[in-house]
């Protein structure tokens, strides 16, 4: 199969539903071979699990005419994160592209939240991400050091919810910022060996939002016949971005909704004071106060700074 990611060797986790299934599909269709990874749980990570939707994605990409395996191998897993990238390898002799896409939800207010509720999310999401990449980093580096040139994109799934906070979902959000910078730290360490690395927050519709596009009664309707929050519509990016064409493009957090694409910028340092020796606590009433009026408000769940209507 033609198209801008011909013959590249694609890993996606979380394949098996929603975006990750679309993520697989339009890789398959750009020509990529791909590793359809999925433990077939529930949205909250409950269920023994069944590699059944994994099998399916890659029965509907055969069926396309192209290349595809299942891994049932629990991403979270330090072990089972190997197994996915060995997979990858002893079947298609490579990987080019590892898309970090496996995730749950558990949310809870934090007066409610169980350590359990916080260490599943955390597991999946934070170290469901670092697993893969650790061993796929090891693949590039060992490629590269052999003298090959390396030409390799790590996509890694941040959230909004991450970037500009969600009421309820402590758990996520912190699993989720920690993704964003440690997609930035990636794109620095593996520069040298020839990999771009860059993170997505996407919206839409799956079984991790489906209810709270509910709630907000969204039907998939539209009027002029688009529906912005189609899982299919991400899947475009992701793919350029597993391309060779997004090679000057590393470190960055792209929003993805409908035919929207937005570049967050991440923290910044703002209004500064100094002075010049150790502060006394009591003095800093009006220092701190100073601070704060002269940076901007907080970005809104958006991703959108409020206006700030000053009105001394």
């Amino acid at each position: 199969m033609n198209g801008i990611c011909r013959d590249r060797v694609v890993v996606i986790t979380g394949a098996g539903r929603g975006i990750g299934r679309e993520y697989a599909l339009e890789f398959a269709r750009q020509g990529a071979k791909v590793v359809v990874n999925d433990l077939g749980a529930g949205g909250d990570g409950a269920g023994s699990g069944s590699v059944t939707p994994a099998a399916q994605v890659v029965a509907e990409i055969r069926e396309m005419g192209g290349e595809a395996i299942v891994n049932g191998n629990d991403v979270a897993d330090f072990d089972g994160a190997k197994n996915v990238i060995d997979d990858a390898v002893s079947t298609f002799g490579r990987l080019d592209v590892l898309v970090n896409n496996a995730g749950i939800l558990r949310d809870r207010m934090i007066a409610n939240m169980s350590i359990d509720e916080w260490d599943s999310v955390i597991r999946v999401h934070l170290r469901g991400t670092f697993g893969p990449t650790r061993w796929a980093a090891a693949h590039w580096r060992e490629r590269s050091k052999a003298g090959e040139a390396v030409d390799a994109r790590l996509i890694n799934t941040a959230s909004s919810s991450g970037l500009y906070s969600n009421v309820g979902q402590a758990n996520y959000a912190a699993a989720k910022a920690g993704i964003a910078s440690l997609t930035v730290v990636a794109s620095q360490e593996l520069a040298r060996y020839g990999v771009t690395a860059n993170a997505v927050y996407p919206t839409a519709l799956s079984r991790l939002t489906e209810d709270v596009f509910k709630a907000a009664g969204w039907t998939g309707e539209s009027e002029d016949g688009f529906d912005p929050f189609d899982p299919a519509n991400i899947a475009p990016a992701v793919v350029w971005l597993g391309s060779t064409r997004s090679a000057g493009v590393t470190g960055r957090v792209f929003g993805l909704r409908g035919g929207r694409i937005v570049l967050a910028n991440g923290w910044e340092a703002g209004p500064t004071v100094d002075a010049g020796r150790r502060w006394d606590p009591a003095e800093l009433d009006d220092v701190m106060a100073d601070l704060v009026h002269r940076a901007p408000e907080n970005s809104g769940t958006d991703g959108i700074r409020p206006v700030r209507v000053d009105t001394a």
